[in-house]
Order: structure tokens, then C-alpha cells, then sequence
């Protein structure tokens, strides 16, 4: 009978939940987010971290708790952040962008730390290799250079006249020439005057496209960075006054842009919950491989068509795995 009753133990045990029997239960686990913009330009993205950990047996009123610190698109402010991170002694640090995991790897080298979401790690001097970063950080890159020559040559097939085109980027994203090194051949491919413009802070955007007009610029394409993902309404309204097609990172369509084509944002963040959970029952950030993202979209904003005087071809929005008609 005692060993028919171990048995039954053991049975209950192994259909558990791994997380339920991960750590001790009396443990609650500290995350620190380390954000570089504010926190209103990633809801979805945080709700899809959350939501993971609820999914891996996590509660924020039990179990773990998560601390959020926003730099506001400020270096020196995302320095001091960090460091009120390792203050508090999170067990990680879950941060978004090469810019947040180089920083909170400055301030920190024991403290695990996630990237949620960022370029090459191995291009950026980030990390020894993908499949075996060393060190503190791990995480996922959603990062392909070729996304750029791909959002421009939607913009081609929407816009079959397109002559004179513009790509917006942060000035301070170092990664600028490695987007820009894959859009030139895609521009000359297809006979279209490529032409830069850059924004040292959100309050430079209506400039540069003020500046745009100026130009005679037809359609721009938006680079990959924080500050303009945070920026996403205010540079799909100034597209649309400015009568620009406009192509960008996915939430781009969501927030009013013409097109959006990239990773799956939300889907790419909620790995960052396994990479903690993983930890957390032991593993090492260094030994864990950085994840590549594996889900491409591409979203149609047909309400914006129409205030643009767009027609969508039909063969694009055949392709589209979303069109937002209202």
C-alpha cells in the first residue's frame, strides 16, 4: 500500500505543471523591465510578457512581481534606471533594443538580463554567439536588415509610380547604415531615388517631414528603433496629412500607417517570460541561445488607403495576414 501511494505521488507530480514545482512556493521572483521609451508605445508588447508568465504559472499577486522603469528615450536616464534595478536586486532584468541590453550590461554583470527584442547581439558586440551568448545576456532579435528593401518594395506595389522614396531613422541608432545597406540595392533595383532623413528626438519628426514635402518625396519607409516605434501615431498622421504612403514595423499599420511588415512584436516578447522562467529553475543567461523571431507580418491599413487615395492592388491583399478595414 505505501509504494501503490508513492506511486500515485509521483503520477500527480510528473502531470504537474513544471513551473508549479520549479521553486519553492514561498518564492517570489523579482523582474525588472528596463524600458527605453515610455511604456504607452508597448502595451501589447508588455501584456504579452505578462500574459506568458500567467501561461507558465506565474501571478503577479503571488509569485512574482515586476518592476517598471522607463527612460523616456533618455541615455543618461536609462543609465540611472538600471542602476535602480540592480538596486532593488531583481532576479532579471528584461529590457527591449540593443541600446537597453548594452546599458543594463554596463551596469550589471551578474544580474541576468533579457532582451526582449533587439538587432544582431553578435553584430552589436553584445554577446560571443548566438548560439552560446557567455556572460548575462540572452534573449531574442527580431532584427533582418532586409525588412527595410521589403517594406519598400510593398510601398512599389502600392505605388507603382513611385519614383523619389525616403527611409526616416533615429540619428543616434548605430545600426542605421547596416537597414540603409540593404534598402539601396532594393531601390536601385527598382529605379527609385532613395534619400535619408534623420530625427535626433521625437519633436524633430514633423520637421522631417515638412521636409519631405519640400523634397517632392512620394513614400517613406520607417526605420527600425525605440523612438519611432513610441512615435508610431504621431508619424502615421503626419504621413497622411503629408498625402505619404507610408510602410513600417508592424504595429505601424495598427497605429493608422499605410503598411506594416515585420516580426510579430507581441509574439517575439513573450519569449522574454521563458528565457526568466528558465532561470529562474536554474539555467545560466550566458548558456541559454539567442532565439531568432520566426513570424513575419504583413498588415494592410485600408482605412488609411482611403484617406490617402490609395488603391491596394488585389494581389497585395491577398498576401496580407491582417487587413484593418475601420
Amino acid at each position: 500500500m505505501k509504494r501503490r501511494a508513492a506511486m500515485t505521488a509521483l503520477a500527480a507530480l510528473g502531470a504537474a505543471p513544471l513551473a508549479s514545482f520549479a521553486q519553492p512556493q514561498d518564492k517570489v521572483w523579482r523582474v525588472g523591465f528596463l524600458g527605453v521609451t515610455n511604456a504607452p508605445g508597448y502595451a501589447s508588447e508588455l501584456e504579452a510578457i505578462r500574459q506568458r508568465f500567467r501561461e507558465l504559472g506565474y501571478a503577479e499577486d503571488r509569485n512574482i512581481a515586476i518592476e517598471y522603469r522607463w527612460a523616456e528615450g533618455d541615455p543618461d536616464r536609462l543609465k540611472r534606471m538600471a542602476g535602480e534595478l540592480v538596486a532593488l536586486k531583481v532576479d532579471v532584468i528584461i529590457t527591449h533594443s540593443n541600446t537597453g541590453a548594452r546599458i543594463a550590461g554596463q551596469v550589471t554583470k551578474t544580474i541576468p538580463i533579457i532582451m526582449a527584442d533587439g538587432i544582431d547581439p553578435v553584430v552589436a558586440g553584445l554577446v560571443a554567439s548566438l548560439a552560446r551568448p557567455g556572460g548575462n545576456i540572452t534573449g531574442s532579435t527580431s532584427f533582418q536588415p532586409e525588412n527595410g528593401g521589403k517594406r519598400l518594395q510593398l510601398l512599389k506595389e502600392v505605388v507603382p509610380y513611385l519614383k523619389r522614396a525616403s527611409v526616416l531613422f533615429f540619428t543616434r541608432n548605430p545600426y542605421n547604415h547596416v537597414y540603409l545597406r540593404e534598402m539601396e540595392p532594393a531601390a536601385a533595383q527598382m529605379n527609385v531615388e532613395l534619400h535619408q532623413f534623420l530625427v535626433a528626438a521625437a519633436e524633430e519628426i514633423p520637421k522631417a517631414f515638412a521636409a519631405m514635402a519640400a523634397k517632392r518625396i512620394e513614400a517613406t519607409v520607417i526605420g527600425e528603433d525605440p523612438v519611432l516605434n513610441t512615435s508610431a501615431r504621431t508619424i502615421a498622421a503626419l504621413a497622411v496629412a503629408h498625402r505619404l504612403p507610408a510602410s513600417g514595423f508592424t504595429n505601424f499599420a495598427d497605429a493608422g500607417g499605410l503598411l506594416g511588415y515585420g516580426a510579430n512584436r507581441p509574439q517575439v516578447y513573450a519569449r522574454a517570460a521563458n528565457f526568466a522562467d528558465k532561470i529562474f529553475r536554474g539555467a545560466k543567461a550566458g548558456d541559454l541561445p539567442i532565439e531568432r523571431a520566426t513570424k513575419f507580418d504583413f498588415i494592410v491599413n485600408l482605412k488609411t488607403a482611403k484617406a490617402l487615395g490609395v488603391r491596394i492592388p488585389t494581389q497585395v491583399l491577398q498576401r496580407a495576414d491582417r487587413v484593418i478595414e475601420s
